[in-house]
């Protein structure tokens, strides 16, 4: 007869198959945005392809917004390890504040484009801005789930059911949002030196 799990046991072998999980989740992610750049490389050979568009400044903005709301993440998991829960949820809602900001600086440079004169669809579209477009907002889908999990870590922080030893959902929730964070960073790069 097997010897009984203790409860720490279970917990360790919980916390490994949801992370396996949550890797399987992101690898699938990360071939849907390995497909569509491998897709903007191919059609840079259509004739309505814009050879001097240039990214909006406010998708430079983003950027950084995006990369402080994984350094605000991790601040949070951190200060949770330390016991610290003021420090949890400040940081905490400072993700989540960032996260918004980082959706509208999205936005706001799908209007700088407009007003540079470029069109997502339609007869004045480009294949290069229905691109940009797209890969945008297929991100922005796949960062609403960074949301949900970071509103249910926000609603368990509140509940108290982290604890310096006990820290599963953050860690889930923070390996997501900086997946998200990093995959961002690379389409940026991709579409600032691609050209």
């Amino acid at each position: 007869m097997e010897p009984k799990m203790s409860l720490e046991e279970h917990q360790s072998r919980k916390g490994k198959t949801y992370k396996l999980l949550l890797i399987f989740a992101m690898i699938s992610i990360l071939m849907i945005f390995a497909g569509l750049t491998s897709a903007y490389v191919v059609s840079k050979s259509r004739p309505d392809w814009l050879s001097d568009f240039v990214l909006p400044s406010a998708f430079v903005i983003s950027t950084v917004v995006i990369l402080a709301s994984s350094i605000t993440f991790y601040l949070a998991y951190k200060s949770m390890r330390n016991d610290d829960r003021n420090k949890t949820t400040l940081f905490l809602w400072a993700t989540l504040l960032l996260g918004f900001a980082f959706v509208f600086f999205q936005f706001k440079g799908f209007g700088q484009v407009i007003e540079n004169g470029y069109f997502f669809t339609g007869s004045e579209s480009s294949i290069t801005t229905s691109f940009l477009y797209i890969v945008v907002i297929v991100h922005l889908l796949h960062l609403l789930g960074g949301f949900l999990s970071l509103f249910v870590v926000i609603y368990n922080h509140y509940k108290q059911k982290y604890n310096p030893t006990q820290t599963l959902g953050i860690e889930l929730s923070a390996m997501y949002w900086h997946f998200m964070d990093f995959i961002w960073l690379y389409l940026f790069l991709f579409f600032y030196f691609y050209k």
